[in-house]
């Protein structure tokens, strides 16, 4: 298959064209009021209208943890800075269609199991070095590098051969063929080889992306500026960037509304409310559908080796009374990973388990227990408080007694990553939003050959292997699939969903321009400040 692709437009051609492809995806995605597209063009304030982009202006950016370099090359819910610093190869669109990034267009083997890329010649790095075939290559090799604890290896191993056709064409041979090709594509960094060991320690972040680093201050945040070498014509528009960590939600609302800061992804649902009515500041939801809410549970700890036990909680949690109480409403209750745009999404899923905590007492007697004391581990985040809070009354209600177990969020992916987690914990996952098989094969709780709960299940990896490798030969055939999936995440529990959280921004009104990717990639390429 082809796909042309000229060389990226910008401006109103292109933004009138996703207009006109994603209008209708937009509003199926998570029900929510001014629900955005995770690839629009969006602008960050209302009354835009007639508005030109002004050059110049630094625009500050409160986030609530700091960057942790060591998960540079996994997905984890701090990835603001990755696409202002690198590009990707390809980018998506509202219908999850692949647009040009670093490579401009593509040809699959009539067989699947290759991909020519062509790529652009006109980028550099930001110490000069020009952008080539070589790069995409050492960014397949260094996913396929198990330190790198990536979570699309999976995909990124498949790769067993390369065809270089000179500098700016490049063939990719597969081992067999896997249908989530384009996934690893956006989520896949491209970086300057030579210092990729100082970029996992933050000494040197060295991409072709549209800012630099200018420092990186552990505990405070980092600093990024213009890089003039970038191969969109006037962009970026704005001098720089600072990235705040401010943890504390008081400090960072109060950050947005004195202007101290100007964007957010990071005030806690609850707290959504203070800021709504700020005539200086607009929310906006996404529907990446990255940030879905769950209890994880480890099978190997008794009794939650007991299904009937892990589906007793699955039952006891009032998922609409998190989802109004603990995230402002912003967000679609559901028991299932996917969000509304997914392909894998079934109404019958969303609603498979609701509250009920009779059934859930009923479960927990079946299995001769009536009471138990288990730990559960969250982010130390006010948000996540909110939450595993929310989850620790219900769980009581039924007579299941948590102990909360607050943890910094690089210690608590570390844990995840390790498969170090106590009994039970609760954080937010992604990968449901792009090609459904991606989750099964790469996010860390459902990953079919080892998750963090430590389930396997022989009838799990052949039907998840069936549906990354086997070409999709029907809608009917991959819905059949993804059908099969979920029903043995729904019936077996060991990841036990409970909101299909929207990705919600905060943003002055005088900010333009600004984009999130599928993986909550930040895009300022054509932000600017009036």
């Amino acid at each position: 298959m082809t796909e042309p692709h000229p060389s990226l437009s910008t401006g109103p051609t292109r933004r009138s064209a996703l207009r006109a492809a994603g209008g209708g995806t937009l509003l199926l995605g998570l029900g929510l009021a001014g629900c955005r597209s995770a690839v629009s063009e969006t602008s960050s304030g209302s009354g835009d209208a007639g508005a030109s982009p002004r050059r110049g202006g630094t625009l500050d950016v409160a986030v609530n943890s700091d960057f942790t370099p060591g998960l540079l090359f996994s997905q984890s819910g701090q990835s603001y800075q990755h696409r202002l610093i690198y590009n990707t190869l390809t980018r998506y669109d509202d219908r999850l269609r692949p647009k040009p990034e670093l490579a401009t267009s593509w040809t699959y083997a009539k067989d699947g199991r290759g991909i020519t890329l062509r790529l652009r010649d006109d980028v550099t790095f930001h110490n000069g070095r020009k952008f080539t075939a070589d790069d995409v290559i050492f960014a397949v090799k260094n996913l396929q590098n198990p330190v790198r604890a990536a979570q699309l290896r999976s995909t990124a191993a498949t790769i067993t051969g390369f065809e270089k056709r000179g500098d700016h064409e490049l063939v990719l041979k597969l081992a067999h063929p896997v249908n989530n090709l384009f996934d690893l594509f956006e989520f896949m960094i491209i970086t300057d080889p030579e210092t990729v060991e100082d970029a996992v320690t933050g000494r040197k972040l060295i991409g072709t992306g549209p800012f630099k680093l200018k420092k990186w201050s552990p505990g405070s945040g980092l600093s990024l500026t213009r890089h003039d070498g970038y191969w969109q014509p006037g962009r970026p528009y704005l001098d720089g960037v600072e990235l705040r960590v401010i943890p504390q939600a008081d400090a960072l609302i109060s950050s947005l509304r004195s202007g101290q800061s100007q964007l957010s992804y990071n005030v806690p649902g609850k707290s959504l409310g203070t800021v709504k009515d700020d005539p200086g500041l607009t929310i906006t939801t996404y529907d990446t559908g990255s940030g879905a809410v769950y209890i994880g549970v480890n099978t190997t700890v008794a009794p939650l080796d007991d299904r009937a036990v892990r589906q007793a909680i699955a039952w006891a949690v009032d998922r609409e009374r998190l989802l109004a109480q603990a995230l402002g409403g912003y967000g679609l209750a559901s028991a299932a990973p996917w969000p509304k745009s997914s392909p894998a999404f079934t109404e019958a899923h969303r609603t498979h388990y609701t509250h009920d905590a009779g059934k859930a007492r009923e479960l927990l007697r079946s299995a001769g227990h009536s009471k138990l004391e288990l730990p559960l581990l969250h982010l130390a985040l006010p948000g996540d408080t909110a939450i595993a809070e929310a989850l620790q009354y219900d769980l009581q209600q039924v007579g299941i007694h948590v102990t909360l177990q607050p943890t910094d969020p690089a210690t608590a992916q570390k844990k995840l990553i390790s498969q170090d987690m106590p009994a039970l914990w609760t954080m937010g996952h992604g990968f449901s939003q792009v090609q459904p098989s991606t989750l099964a094969v790469s996010a860390y709780p459902f990953n079919e050959k080892k998750n963090t709960s430590k389930y396997r299940s022989a009838d799990y990896t052949a039907v998840v292997q069936e549906a990354w490798t086997k070409p999709e030969s029907s809608a009917a055939r991959a819905n059949a699939l993804h059908e099969k999936i979920s029903g043995i995440l729904l019936d077996e529990a060991f990841i036990i969903d409970l909101v299909v959280r929207g990705q919600v921004q905060v943003a002055a009104d005088g900010l333009r321009g600004v984009t999130l990717n599928k993986f909550s990639y930040l895009n300022l390429d054509h932000a600017y400040l009036v």
